[in-house]
């Protein structure tokens, strides 16, 4: 046993046995037979730090895998980054500028070479940071989207979905960033309001036509009726008018009945070239909105994609890969003159309307901000524009960029993820699957059932780089190498490699498996597939947890992962979430630093409530460094009073009755702890450890026993029930350190190699058994009863302002037999708790506090003590100022417009307050009538 330093410091031991756990390969211990437990870390970008949410994240993983670990499995917690296409190459872009350098400088397999260099000097600084939170990951065998067996499995997958059908070249429209110049997901695109405006304009009827224009209000009465040669359309993208294909309007609205199916002219260009498109009728449009008619632009917008896909409306590109407008292609004379015949039904190929540029020679080459300003001055300037307005409007911003996100129709990668999907909908459906909380599943069937065509290429240089090469004449070679390629095309043909790479999640999508060795070795034969758990977001259900699910089923017959645990989001104190503009980040690295990564983690286990965000709270923060503490003193209240280490996983032999409550509060709290584990409610168990730990072995159970182990004078007590006491002691504190550990790995650790001799790590030792048989009915029963006995006379007498340091007589009436045997059995340990001194017969008549447990009453005469007079004039006063404020809150909860106008926080801390001072008011009023 080695002496306990006064003070605990979390950071001299953090680093010390993170470096001892890794050094030894205590992380994947060496288990023959065991059972085999996997879990896989969602990989972090390559490119990232440690966040709030990476730190919520792994505290839940290595709380299960360290679990595992001590239940004798044979538990791996994959590792790995993600190589991160987009992120990795503007960081290595940006070091490039920096030198006054950029990436067309340099070839591509150059660029890619500066990649690898800078992933190797620089990369990886949040493996290093998980480090740091003490996550327990199995670092000798760290894995990377893109080392060598994992780039085999990508190929192997794209070639064989290619082979079957599933994974095919098309053009449809595409999250465009014109800065990176390449199409990113959804989960790229940052949605945010900006101040905007909404032009109205005329679309003149073809040959000079009108139409008699009916508007009515709610009633049918008739608020505007007029003789119109145009239909007025609104919208917020003019520059886009050029690429219209049609003008749609709702089937119910009959305002524009007269006119469906006829000829409309788009009011911008050279007049002599201007193109007719038809006025057709669709469910898209809300005859609420605006004017009810909606310009169609099916190469540009999301919602226009799909109206031009139902009614056969030609796609018309207007940019190029910078969002100017296109400058290449045939004069806009012949572009528009053949635009005009298939808009009056001449046959159409639709390679070559994406040939067609229908962008005026005026307008060729500008921004698409300025072409926006050029197209609404022509439009002005001819009449035609109706009214603009102010408008607020949610556009689309690359998250990385920055910059307007640009609809695009382009050609791609695409998976068919619908017929993908069905096994992974099946596999929820069945269970093989389960999503913890059950809430997320119909949110997953919804996705899963409604699910679009995957696009998995990027205009990038960093990434897996497509197996496809293209020949002259157009055909496309799908292979795992180019000489498989050339072997296809046959010899003598020409092969251009696809320069485009794969999306990160498609890759990623393979994690649970890739990493095990496939398609090399069998990790369902190794017992490493399926995983047993994954833990992620619920921002990523569809973006990866989904594509795991698909891409396993389909590769390996088997789901990823038995179980989905998705948990939310860490957002500020104020409920807000958290971002860089706001200033509202919370750096992980830097509460460790304050708090060190035991309390950190314990508060992120007990905030974690299944289905709810998290709440920063540095106050909680620090409370559970006051924890670490608290146990830090117990371990040293143990080490000086001869309390040691246990080599036995069964409790001690036990006689006396506080020794026989202590072994049944600590199996009684391993089976509350094991059945919230199991249900994954991180929360209970973090609180089941607190409670028990903090307040049944700190706060009572060693005071309970200082009598039994504290001689006179400051001599170690001797004798059976000393030496009973020692012995039950230490196992506790064994168990409730090995118990703790998946929540606090350092401070628990420490804390075993001090206090005594040990054959092995705390990190593989073994969980604490469950013992039903140490359950001891009649134990709990007196001991709850003491506490009890002992809380309310402390209480009373904290009430009664009576002197810490005073001995008062005890009497107690109406007990019954039992309650006389335990006072008799626990007059010690009462006198020394309570400070009173049990004394026979009845109590003189006068004044006296008393209370009542069970069935007896209790009463301490307060004579010569206390002022008794004066005491019950503070009594009364604190009352009287209690109630006070305890109505005065009830009439403000009461008033409907304080509940219906002041902010939900105002009102909930109202509730808050009304219910502490309502409880204050009884505890006082309890107190005076004590007092008799």
């Amino acid at each position: 046993m080695t002496e306990l330093p006064k003070t605990f410091d979390p950071a001299e031991i953090e680093s010390r046995w993170y470096a001892h756990w890794e050094r030894e390969g205590l992380f994947a211990p060496e288990r023959p037979g065991a059972d085999p437990w996997t879990l896989v870390n969602p990989p972090p970008n390559v490119t990232g730090s440690l966040h709030i949410g990476h730190a919520l994240d792994n505290t839940l993983q290595d709380i299960l895998v360290r679990h595992a670990r001590l239940k004798g499995k044979n538990a791996r917690w994959v590792v790995g980054t993600d190589h991160a296409g987009i992120a990795t190459q503007m960081v290595v872009e940006r070091q490039l500028n920096a030198a006054r350098a950029k990436r067309t400088d340099f070839s591509r397999e150059e660029f890619v070479a500066k990649v690898w260099e800078w992933k190797e000097e620089s990369g990886g600084e949040i493996t290093q940071q998980l480090r740091r939170l003490g996550c327990s990951m199995d670092w000798a065998n760290e894995r990377f989207t893109m080392d060598a067996g994992f780039s085999k499995a990508v190929l192997k997958v794209f070639v064989e979905l290619h082979r079957q059908g599933l994974l095919y070249r098309a053009k449809r429209l595409v999250n465009w960033d014109p800065a990176l110049r390449t199409a990113i997901s959804d989960l790229e695109v940052e949605t945010r309001e900006v101040a905007g405006h909404m032009w109205h304009f005329k679309y003149p009827l073809a040959g000079g036509e009108t139409y008699l224009y009916v508007e009515r209000d709610a009633e049918g009465q008739i608020v505007l009726e007029e003789e119109r040669d145009y239909i007025a359309i609104a919208t917020t993208r003019p520059e886009t008018m050029l690429g219209d294909g049609a003008v749609a309007v709702n089937p119910r609205d009959a305002r524009y009945a007269p006119i469906v199916g006829k000829l409309c002219e788009i009011p911008v260009g050279p007049k002599e070239h201007r193109r007719l498109i038809p006025i057709i009728s669709d469910d898209y449009p809300d005859p609420a909105f605006g004017s009810g008619a909606v310009k169609i632009t099916g190469a540009h917008d999301a919602n226009d994609y799909g109206v031009a896909q139902r009614n056969g409306i030609p796609l018309y590109r207007l940019m190029d890969e910078h969002a100017a407008m296109r400058t290449d292609g045939a004069p806009y004379a012949e572009a528009a003159a053949r635009a005009r015949e298939i808009a009056g039904g001449a046959a159409v190929d639709a390679a070559e309307v994406d040939t067609l540029n229908l962008v005026p020679d005026a307008y060729r080459g500008l921004d698409r901000y300025e072409a926006r300003a050029r197209v609404v001055a022509d439009i002005a300037a001819e009449g035609l524009m109706l009214t603009v307005e102010d408008k607020t409007i949610m556009q689309p911003f690359g998250d990385r960029s920055g910059v307007v996100i640009e609809p695009m129709l382009t050609d791609q990668w695409y998976v068919d993820a619908a017929t993908l999907a069905k096994p992974a909908i099946e596999a929820v459906r069945s269970g093989a699957t389960k999503i913890v909380p059950k809430s997320w599943e119909k949110t997953y069937f919804n996705w899963m059932e409604n699910i679009q065509p995957w696009c998995v290429s990027r205009q990038l240089w960093w990434g897996h780089r497509i197996p496809a090469w293209f020949a002259e004449d157009g055909s496309i070679y799908v292979a795992e190498s180019e000489a498989e390629a050339q072997a296809q095309a046959g010899a003598g043909v020409v092969l251009v490699q696809d320069p485009d790479v794969l999306d990160t999640w498609f890759s990623s999508a393979l994690w649970p498996f890739a990493t095990m060795g496939w398609p090399d070795a069998d990790a369902k034969a190794a017992g490493r597939y399926p995983n047993d758990v994954l833990i992620s977001g619920f921002d990523i259900l569809f973006f990866w947890d989904a594509r795991m699910m698909m891409q396993g089923l389909h590769f390996l017959g088997e789901v990823p992962f038995k179980t989905l645990y998705l948990h939310g989001l860490v957002r500020a104190a104020d409920g807000q979430k958290m971002s860089k503009s706001k200033g509202n980040v919370v750096n992980p690295l830097g509460l460790i630093d304050q708090y060190g990564a035991d309390a950190l983690r314990f508060f992120m286990a007990a905030m974690e409530s299944q289905g709810r965000d998290i709440k920063m709270d540095e106050k909680r923060i620090e409370g559970y460094r006051n924890f670490a503490t608290k146990l830090w003193n117990a371990a040293r209240f143990c080490q000086s009073n001869g309390i040691g280490a246990r080599t036995t996983l069964e409790p001690p032999a036990a006689e006396l009755a506080v020794n026989r409550w202590i072994i049944a509060e600590t199996v009684g709290c391993v089976q509350a702890l094991d059945l919230a584990l199991a249900d994954l409610r991180f929360d209970e168990a973090a609180n089941t450890i607190y409670q028990f730990a903090w307040s049944r072995f700190c706060d009572w159970y060693l005071e309970l026993i200082k009598p039994l182990i504290q001689g006179e004078g400051g001599v170690p007590a001797t004798g059976a029930g000393a030496d009973e006491t020692r012995a039950v002691a230490g196992w506790v504190l064994d168990q409730i350190l090995v118990i703790l550990h998946p929540f606090m790995p350092f401070i628990t650790e420490e804390l075993w190699s001090k206090t005594g001799a040990r054959s092995h790590d705390l990190i593989v030792a073994q969980w604490p058994m469950a013992d039903a048989r140490a359950l001891d009915p009649a134990a709990a029963q007196e001991i709850d009863w003491l506490i009890r006995l002992v809380s309310e006379i402390r209480a009373a007498r904290t009430e009664l302002n009576v002197p810490p340091g005073a001995r008062l007589p005890l009497h107690v009436r109406d007990a019954s037999a039992e309650t006389s045997e335990r006072l008799a059995r626990q007059q010690t340990v009462l006198a020394r708790l309570a400070r009173v001194d049990q004394a026979a017969g009845d109590a003189a008549e006068g004044n006296a506090l008393q209370v009542v447990v069970d069935e007896a009453t209790f009463v301490v005469p307060l004579g010569g003590v206390v002022d008794l007079e004066a005491e019950r004039a503070r009594l009364t006063k604190a009352i009287g100022a209690a109630e006070k404020e305890r109505d005065g809150l009830a009439g403000r909860l009461n008033n409907p417009s304080f509940v219906e106008r002041a902010k939900p926080e105002a009102v909930e801390k109202a509730k808050a307050d009304h219910a502490e001072k309502s409880a204050e008011a009884e505890r006082l009023s309890a107190a005076l009538a004590r007092l008799g």
